[in-house]
């Protein structure tokens, strides 16, 4: 017990050492337990737009997917700015939701993961005739034929240049107290990755429309330079605000595709195509794909269609935080909430999604 309480007071002191104490308290007792209620909510928007140049017409439409929130109840137990969570899940149908958090006075650590599935959907549509609106915009719910799977995982370190007197951990895991308003800027780094995938053949039609894609992959790296305020307007009590917009410097996009026998046309042709020869992969009369208005599922064929990778840069993303802590005795509470925006392009198709989270916490301090 004697060299354990040697290895105690060497880390006590560290964290001390670090911050100006006018400014951000270290609490003499280092252990924390804390119960903790999350909402993590998540919206997809997949957009898509179609050309005709023939007739000068376009088709622009979206399908939103957003799951049930994904409510959980847990707790935490740990060292200073470091510990082990574990919570349960308390909707149904809401996907998976991992995560894990650690700070210094000087960094944070967060990682996410989330991954769910979903037939609920909402569609919308606009035509337009030589560049202008032709007829009523659609727009409709409905359930996809098949389930959409859409995985996303989020890494986020970020760093704190005035981590003497401003600490981002005083609201969100209330491992210090500060004690004076200070803000600071912030250096971060993020790494996302995340697919999109509805390739299940009952979703074809979904796919046609879609220019043949039916799975995206993206693997994102941003940095970007935000800045974080601790107001203290009583005793015990922090209000924190950051703001961090980031850029990325790797925009990796992968996408799979199926070639059909169908496609996606405006015209209303002549059905003269007859039978379908799954030898030569031609109609009867030698096109090789035929309209999908005309479309008669027992002549649907498909095959693998390869993959396609681009690189690109340049994408702008948007990291939100909103904290607040009150701290009492050897009690603290806390509110903390988060907002992400991650986008990914590949031609005429885009997908947002949409990240976020919002947590209460109670603990006490051992």
């Amino acid at each position: 017990m004697g060299r354990l309480h040697q290895v105690q007071q060497f880390l006590d002191d560290r964290a001390k050492a670090k911050v100006n104490p006018h400014y951000i308290e270290v609490p003499d007792k280092p252990w924390r337990v804390v119960l903790r209620y999350n909402e993590n909510g998540v919206d997809v928007d997949y957009d898509q737009s179609a050309d005709f140049p023939a007739t000068n017409e376009r088709t622009e439409w979206r399908i939103c997917f957003e799951p049930p929130l994904a409510s959980s109840i847990g707790f935490w137990v740990g060292y200073r700015g470091t510990g082990l969570s574990y919570s349960k899940s308390l909707a149904k149908n809401a996907g998976r939701y991992y995560s894990f958090s650690t700070t210094g006075a000087k960094y944070g650590f967060n990682f996410r993961l989330r991954r769910f599935n979903t037939t609920d959907a909402k569609f919308s549509a606009t035509g337009y005739k030589d560049g202008q609106v032709d007829g009523e915009p659609y727009d409709t719910a409905f359930s996809m034929p098949s389930p959409v799977w859409i995985r996303s995982v989020y890494i986020n370190g970020y760093y704190v240049f005035n981590g003497r007197r401003y600490s981002q951990a005083a609201a969100y895991n209330q491992s210090v107290i500060q004690r004076r308003s200070a803000g600071s800027l912030l250096l971060g780094a993020t790494w996302y990755q995340s697919s999109f995938d509805y390739s299940d053949i009952n979703n074809y039609f979904f796919m046609i429309i879609g220019h043949d894609i039916h799975r995206m992959k993206v693997h994102q790296a941003n940095i970007g330079i935000g800045y974080g305020y601790n107001w203290v307007p009583a005793r015990g009590l922090v209000i924190n605000a950051m703001a961090m917009p980031t850029v990325s410097v790797y925009n990796r996009v992968k996408i799979y595709k199926y070639n059909f026998n169908y496609y996606l046309s405006p015209q209303e042709p002549v059905d003269d195509y007859g039978e379908y020869n799954t030898q030569t992969r031609t109609w009867a009369n030698g096109k090789s794909r035929k309209p999908i208005t005309m479309i008669k599922e027992q002549d649907l064929y498909y095959w693998d269609g390869g993959s396609e990778t681009t690189y690109s840069a340049l994408r702008l993303n948007l990291d939100l935080r909103i904290g607040i802590a009150y701290n009492w005795k050897k009690y603290f509470i806390g509110i903390q909430g988060q907002y992400n925006n991650f986008t990914y392009k590949k031609d005429q198709s885009k997908v947002n999604i949409f990240d976020a989270y919002a947590r209460t916490s109670f603990g006490v301090r051992l």
